[in-house]
C-alpha cells in the first residue's frame, strides 16, 4: 500500500515536490544520513509546511558528511546551520528536546 503525502488543502504540485524531497532525503549517498534524514522527513513529511520543505531543501544541500557529524553528535552544529527543522531532526535523533536559534 502505497503512503500519500497530499493534503487537500495544499496547492497543486506540493504532493510532487514532498515526494520528490523524500526521494532525495533517502537517497543522500550515506547509509547513515538516509537512515537519519530519509527516516525523519518518512515520518514527518506529511506535516511538514511551506516553509519547513523549503528548509529541507536547504538541508538536502548540506554535505552527508557534516549532517552525519551533526546529527550523531560528533561535531557541534554552527550557527549558519542552525535551521528549526535541521535542530527538530537532530532532537529526535539525538534523543533530546530541539533547542531554538538562540539556544
Amino acid at each position: 500500500m502505497s503512503q500519500s503525502f497530499e493534503d487537500p488543502r495544499s496547492e497543486p504540485g506540493e504532493d510532487v515536490r514532498r515526494r520528490r524531497l523524500l526521494f532525495r532525503a533517502e537517497h543522500r549517498g550515506t547509509k547513515e544520513a538516509d537512515l537519519m534524514v530519509g527516516g525523519f522527513v518518512r515520518r514527518h513529511l506529511a506535516a511538514l509546511s511551506s516553509q519547513d520543505l523549503d528548509e529541507l531543501e536547504a538541508i538536502l544541500d548540506m554535505p552527508d558528511v557534516d549532517l552525519t557529524d551533526w546529527l550523531t553528535g560528533r561535531r557541534p552544529l554552527p550557527e549558519d546551520a542552525r535551521l528549526p527543522l535541521l535542530l527538530r531532526i537532530m532532537a529526535e535523533t539525538l534523543g533530546r528536546p530541539a533547542q531554538g536559534r538562540g539556544a
